[in-house]
């Protein structure tokens, strides 16, 4: 089984940035929507992220895509190396600011584009 979140947003080009300069996920497929990118597909290791424009959605599933708009989603990524991604988050919106959780991880929460919490998270060096 496998597990692949799809985040919505309005332009995929703004949040490229994000997910492949910051965080070194690598493009694997796009498809493009006119003269923008409407889905690119990132992976990095064992990781599997896609990226769809609400309107790209919309001319692929009409009637369904609108309905889909969700408040936002939060994704959980755990790293083996917690410093690494610290660093390459500095400067993003802090939702969750760098603590140590009760079940034994280092944690710190950015807002990636498109309003989605992503929950950064490497186990405490024992």
């Amino acid at each position: 089984m496998k597990l692949t979140p799809v985040l919505m947003l309005d332009d995929i080009e703004s949040a490229l940035p994000f997910w492949v300069d910051r965080l070194g996920f690598e493009k694997t497929v796009e498809v493009p929507d006119g003269d923008r990118l409407g889905f690119v597909m990132l992976v990095r290791g064992g990781a599997e992220l896609m990226l769809q424009t609400w309107s790209s959605a919309e001319k692929d599933l009409p009637g369904v895509a609108p309905r889909a708009r969700p408040a936002g989603t939060g994704l959980f990524l755990e790293v083996d190396d917690f410093a690494e991604f610290r660093t390459r988050v500095a400067g993003c919106e802090i939702v969750v600011p760098e603590r140590t959780t009760f079940y034994g991880m280092r944690e710190i929460g950015v807002r990636a584009p498109g309003g989605h919490d992503l929950l950064i998270a490497a186990p405490v060096e024992k």
